[in-house]
This record gives structure tokens, C-alpha cells and sequence, in this order.
């Protein structure tokens, strides 16, 4: 099902697990103490995921794998469980041996608080090292050095289409630069006679389905802070080039027109969704969507492409948008030295994440389980595994403020589509000192 990314998630506790930090922040040795290897008595562990019903079945067959590798280590298996579950278990004391978030926002949160231990120490003891993921992955598992997480799948964004409606409208091909899908786009959108939108050809509003400013920022190399480490959307020419891009098809479109279609489009994790109807012929999502229409709509002609790219910079094509869901062991976990053995196993194990893969349709995390043999991709699928390593796929920054940075930019890019933003340059000015300032304060220790 993908790891829900079309909401922005600012994490409740982020605050409060600041640089002061509840958890004692990230000088606390735990990490260190923790690295004692695995004694091979009997050990029961609690693992918490946020995955639910057939999700959660996948998980507990993976962890039944481990458990017949590690017979003395019996796993518990809680689905359903949220980032603010896990930190409040933590402040209560009862926190799981290990966590499975599906936030990566909130890694530099959990690092720099010391609410997640150092893992660094296991990986240097076992001879393992980060280098076996992506550099997009790599990014998103640790914050200002402290290697306190490590990835268990990715998310990899790419561009779905409708190949009956592009060949009805001669389209022979999908788009590659942001240009050609604005104009394929038009010719495949169709209207009633009252200008009413019947299906269209794609849907720019920001805040619709995965139009996330994050998703599309590969796409146009858009850079989110300077070398400084100031925010840099008013400096980078990227931002500009897509809010005007996506600004001019809203226009085209009529943003009321658009409002009134989204409406009815149906909700983006149901048998409803637009595109799964053939109500949208293209549109940015995940590789999870192709469970999904194997599940609810398997008679759907479509196929799988690489986003679409910025026309001056056609280099990029092939690249993505890559985030993912992370694991590791909260301070206070009762046994870390197994908990380490199972975290190792579902980040480095290529049968594990080969099975995990094919059972979620998410993309494994390794170099190598990106090859594994055991993987089960379909045509469509297998777009999401080339564009995961290329070069020109990436994620966001992490910082200590989770996703906040990420929520200004997209109200500000939603109230820019409406026309309420008389001075886009100013506005992005703004916007860069507003969220400077934010970071200043959390870092500081300060609330917002």
C-alpha cells in the first residue's frame, strides 16, 4: 500500500524531542552500551509496525523467516501503530524493542533527541556499513552523523498513464519534459458542454493526491536549502520554474473547474480513485499503486514511465523522488542486543527484502536485493527498480524539525495556485525567513 506519503506528516512530539530533548538528548551513550552482541538465550522482542491487515500478515511471515534463523528469539508482532504511539510509549517508559515508522521526516527528531539509539556501533562490530543503500536512502536514515535509523523498503515516484486514452488521443508515447505532459495533457482532457471536467488529462493542484512540492523537486533539481543550510526557495530557480508551470495548467484548466472534479474523484486509497477509473489519464504516484490496481482494477490498461522532467534539464529523466520507511531501536528497548539481530535482518537480508517486496510492492533497499532473483516484479513494476539507484533520484532534507518545513511550502504553494499571491518572488522570500526561522527555534529548544 505504499507508506500513506500523500500526507504530510509533522510529527506531535518533534518539539519536544528537540536538541534539549526528553530522551537526553544525542550525547547519551545508550547506543554504545547497547552493541553487546546477541548472548543466544531465549529472548522475547516486540517489533511495532505501522502496517494493518494483509500488510501486517506480509511482516509476520517475513519475521517467522527470522524466527527459524533465530529460534531462541521470539518476535511480537503490534500492527497499526503511529510515530506518536511509539514516542509516548517511550516517555512512559514501555517503549518496543524495535520501531518500523513510515516517516522518514522524522529521523533528524529521533537522532538528535536520542529517543532512537545509536546503530552505528552494531554496524562497525558486524562489518556493515551504509554503503549498501542508495544515496537517497542513505540520507534519509541519519541526521548530522548519528546513524540512529535504517531503511526497510522505499517509496519510488514515477508517472502513471493511461495507454487507451493516449492512444485515443494519438499520443504514442508518454511525455518526458514537463512541457510535453502540459500539452498531453490537454489533448487528452475532456469536458461536458458546460466546461464541466469528465476526465482529465492530468491534475496540477498542489495538496491533490501526491502533488507534493517533495515529489516534484527531483524533477526540476530544485534544492530546498543553500550551502549555508538556509532555506532556498526563493534562490533556486527550480521552485519557480514548477509553481509557474504548474500555475499555468490550474489556469488552463480553471481552478474552479478543478476544485469540482477533485470533489468527485474518489479518495486515493480506495477502488475509487480517478485514475484507477479511467478518470485521469496521467498522474505522479508511487510504485505501491500498481498493488493496488492489480487488486481493485486489473483490467486497466496502463503502463509506468519516469516523472517527467524540467525542459532545460532533460539529463535528468530517469530519476525520481525516493522515500521510504525506516527502523530501529528505541532508548529504553529491554532487549536491543536481539532486537539489533532482527533490525539487521530486515535492512541487509536479501531473501527478506526480496519477500517483503514482492508481497508489499515496495522497493527493496539494497543494491543487491535490487537484483535478487526472488523478485517477482510486473512490466510496471519494474520501472520503480531503475529509478530508485539512478543518479538523479533524491529525497529531502532531514532536519530537527520533521516535515513543518515541508507543510509552510505547501500551503504557501496552495495559496499561491489560487492567485492570492500577488508577488511570487516576495512571497518565496517570505517563505525562505519563515522557515529559517522555525528551524532556529526547534533547534534551540524552543516551541514555534
Amino acid at each position: 500500500m505504499g507508506f500513506r506519503r500523500a500526507v504530510i506528516v509533522v510529527l506531535a512530539g518533534a518539539v519536544g524531542l528537540g536538541a534539549s530533548g526528553c530522551f537526553g538528548g544525542d550525547d547519551d551513550s545508550s547506543g554504545d552500551k547497547a552493541a553487546t552482541k546477541y548472548d543466544g538465550k531465549p529472548a522475547t522482542i516486540t517489533l511495532w509496525t505501522g502496517f494493518s491487515d494483509r500488510e501486517l500478515n506480509v511482516i509476520k511471515g517475513v519475521v517467522a523467516d527470522f524466527h527459524k534463523q533465530n529460534p531462541k528469539i521470539t518476535v511480537k508482532v503490534l500492527g497499526s501503530v503511529d510515530d506518536d504511539k511509539i514516542i509516548a510509549a517511550a516517555r512512559g517508559g514501555n517503549s518496543p524493542d524495535v520501531a518500523h515508522s513510515f516517516s522518514t521526516d522524522n529521523t533528524g527528531a529521533f537522532c538528535s533527541s536520542g529517543a532512537w539509539i545509536k546503530l552505528q556501533p552494531y554496524m562497525d562490530r558486524d562489518g556493515l556499513t551504509a554503503d549498501s543503500f542508495p544515496e537517497s536512502v542513505r540520507s534519509y536514515t541519519k541526521f548530522e552523523g548519528n546513524q540512529c535509523t535504517l531503511p526497510m523498503l522505499a517509496d519510488v515516484y514515477g508517472l502513471y498513464y493511461n495507454k487507451d486514452l493516449l492512444a485515443k488521443a494519438g499520443i504514442k508515447e508518454p511525455p518526458k519534459s514537463f512541457s510535453e505532459l502540459a500539452a498531453d495533457a490537454k489533448k487528452l482532457t475532456q469536458r461536458s458542454s458546460d466546461g464541466k471536467i469528465d476526465v482529465a488529462g492530468y491534475v496540477p493542484t498542489w495538496g491533490f493526491y501526491e502533488n507534493q512540492a517533495a515529489h516534484y523537486a527531483p524533477q526540476f533539481d530544485a534544492q530546498w536549502t543553500d550551502e549555508q543550510g538556509k532555506s532556498s526557495l526563493s534562490s533556486d530557480p527550480g521552485w519557480t520554474k514548477m509553481l509557474k508551470w504548474s500555475k499555468a495548467l490550474v489556469d488552463w484548466y480553471g481552478y474552479d473547474n478543478l476544485v469540482k472534479f477533485q470533489a468527485g474523484a474518489g479518495d486515493e486509497y480506495s477502488a475509487q480513485n480517478a485514475f484507477e477509473r479511467g478518470k485521469i489519464a496521467m498522474m505522479i504516484d508511487g510504485e505501491y499503486r500498481t498493488a493496488f490496481i492489480e487488486n481493485e482494477h486489473p483490467d486497466l490498461n496502463y503502463g509506468t514511465a519516469p516523472m517527467v522532467v524540467d525542459d532545460d534539464q532533460s539529463d535528468l529523466y530517469g530519476g525520481g523522488y525516493v522515500t521510504g520507511s525506516i527502523i530501529g531501536i528505541p532508548k529504553g528497548a529491554k532487549n536491543p542486543a536481539a532486537a539489533w539481530e532482527l533490525v539487521k535482518y530486515l535492512a541487509y537480508d536479501e531473501h527478506a527484502l526480496a519477500t517483503l517486496s514482492n508481497g508489499l510492492r515496495n522497493v527493496p533497499t539494497t543494491e543487491e536485493s535490487l537484483k535478487s532473483k526472488e523478485l517477482k516484479p510486473s512490466t510496471n513494476f519494474e520501472t520503480f527498480l531503475k529509478v530508485f539507484p539512478d543518479d538523479h533520484s533524491a529525497t529531502n532534507p532531514i532536519t530537527a524539525a520533521g516535515a513543518a518545513y515541508q507543510e509552510a511550502t505547501e500551503q504557501f504553494f496552495a495559496k499561491y495556485q489560487t492567485g492570492k499571491v500577488p508577488d511570487l518572488q516576495a512571497g518565496l522570500e517570505d517563505l525562505d525567513k519563515r522557515i529559517d526561522d522555525q528551524l532556529a527555534q526547534i533547534t534551540q529548544g524552543q516551541t514555534p
